[in-house]
């Protein structure tokens, strides 16, 4: 029997990935965001790849929304078994440029709509003792960087979240697992749609990974939930590094290189479309789809993925360990 699967964020970057991947296994796939092009194209991509979808504008700020979305889902397709949450947005600027409701809205959209969909999902998954919830997250929930104050707060906001209610449904010995699935910097669309107050195009900072290598990474983690992370590229390197070797050196580092290091050399105009408040790709909008504008220096492969994924207990821990302040290491002497 096909698994029903509903991913927030599909219509582009990890959540248009991870759906097409889920389409490849022959799910059924619910695709919630609110761009009607990327929905479009997020529905193709599943199609084709021999599942079902069904696309619902849904925007995961509004609990009624993310509800009524998931009430559609099990109308088409039965019970729903795991449900992802990807959806963010954020505003590349410093703290101090960013507006009180700019602030209130990426909390909103990226911390309480993880909350709105893990509600929505628990509320179906507990009484029948079963289902799989994954919370895509990122290195910046452990390690903050500058220019990005409001999506590390949600990063690390979703962490405390996911933890609390995991003890609570080991305490209840419920069949319903939560995980999360620890994200490096992947080559998404976000850069070129986000709300930037800085002078030049965003970027993510090196080394950049491919949508499709995250999206193994979030299926990998539906399908092995007991863990309580899943580390994707240098998400451990930067954990091991900044917060357990020398957090204030590391501090000291980013705010020094922070800022050239998150930009490229193209200006860009204070005016170009965001997707703050309204998707980018809307009605008569272009479909952006899962890949960013960084496919030349982005990575496809990541030994840390493989490890995560096969080494157990202390063997694990130490070889992700090694690799990730390896890696770290090696990227701090190239900047």
């Amino acid at each position: 029997m096909s698994q029903t699967v509903v991913i927030t964020g599909a219509s582009a970057g990890i959540g248009r990935a991870t759906a097409w991947q889920f389409g490849a296994r022959g799910a059924n796939v619910g695709l919630l965001a609110r761009g009607r092009a990327g929905l479009d194209g997020a529905v193709r991509d599943v199609e084709r790849a021999g599942g079902r979808a069904l696309a619902i504008p849904t925007d995961v700020a509004d609990y009624d929304q993310v509800e009524a979305a998931a009430q559609q889902v099990e109308d088409a397709f039965g019970p729903i078994d795991v449900w992802i949450n990807v959806t963010f947005t954020a505003v590349f600027a410093p703290f101090t440029q960013i507006e009180p409701e700019e602030y209130k809205r990426i909390t909103e959209v990226t911390y309480l709509g993880y909350v709105h969909g893990t509600r929505v999902a628990l509320s179906r998954m507990l009484p029948r003792d079963q289902g799989t919830i994954v919370q895509v997250g990122s290195a910046l929930g452990f390690r903050s960087i500058p220019l990005q104050s409001a999506y590390c707060g949600a990063k690390h906001a979703i962490n405390g979240f996911t933890e609390s209610i995991r003890t609570e449904l080991i305490h209840d010995k419920s069949n319903v697992h939560i995980t999360i699935a620890q994200m490096p910097a992947v080559n998404t669309p976000q850069f070129s749609w986000v709300l930037s107050r800085l002078p030049r195009h965003p970027q993510p900072v090196p080394p950049i990974y491919q949508p499709e290598l995250a999206a193994r990474g979030v299926v990998f983690a539906a399908d092995h939930p007991r863990r309580k992370h899943y580390w994707v590229g240098t998400t451990t390197a930067y954990t091991i590094l900044g917060q357990k070797v020398a957090p204030a050196l590391l501090d000291r580092y980013l705010g020094r290189t922070g800022y050239k290091a998150q930009q490229t050399g193209e200006k860009v105009g204070p005016d170009r479309p965001n997707n703050l408040w309204e998707p980018v790709d809307g009605e008569g909008g272009h479909d952006h789809g899962a890949h960013g504008a960084f496919d030349d220096k982005s990575h496809a492969h990541d030994p840390q993925l493989f490890l995560s994924h096969h080494l157990r207990a202390v063997g694990a821990v130490a070889a992700v360990a090694g690799t990730g302040a390896l890696a770290t290491m090696t990227w701090l002497r190239r900047r």
